[in-house]
């Protein structure tokens, strides 16, 4: 596949997910939930997480506004971690915190990331790092009980 052919689809899939996010919705059951900000921008994202006795993403769901690049890459994250285990869910966000700023991970680490991987190219852009970046912040602070409001 050309490298025209392939920026295209990587394009189509950041559109879909951010003109139809994925998990984008409030939770009945909420065992974390925390909002943060890009200053630098002004996205926010709201993130509820529903957690199994023995820590397992039953569900997550977020809320908020932010630009493209913010929004689908907390769709994808969404999708990425439903049904993972909290330590699972907390490697990929520092899997995914990596890449975008270029250290290598093993594939097997990258293709966890699912949908999510294709944001590696964002390291060409770094003023949009912390949009990609946002929602996998909020997972992880979420996940090791650093509530509340803060910037990401």
């Amino acid at each position: 596949m050309g490298l025209a052919k392939l920026n295209s689809l990587y394009r189509e899939v950041i559109l879909d997910h951010s003109d139809h996010p994925h998990h984008k919705c409030h939770l009945d059951d909420v065992s974390k939930e925390i909002e943060l900000k890009n200053p630098t921008c002004g996205d926010v994202i709201n993130l509820e997480i529903e957690l199994t006795d023995d820590d397992v993403i039953k569900n997550i769901g977020f809320t908020g506004e932010g630009c493209t690049i913010s929004q689908s890459s907390a769709s994808m994250m969404t999708d990425a971690v439903m049904g993972k285990s909290k330590d699972e869910a907390l490697k990929m966000a520092k899997t995914f915190s990596d890449m975008v700023i270029g250290k290598q991970h093993p594939q097997a680490d990258l293709d966890e990331l699912e949908d999510a991987a294709i944001l590696s190219s964002i390291m060409s852009f770094p003023a949009r790092i912390k949009c990609a970046t946002l929602a996998w912040w909020a997972l992880q602070r979420a996940l090791l009980n650093q509530t509340g409001t803060g910037e990401g």
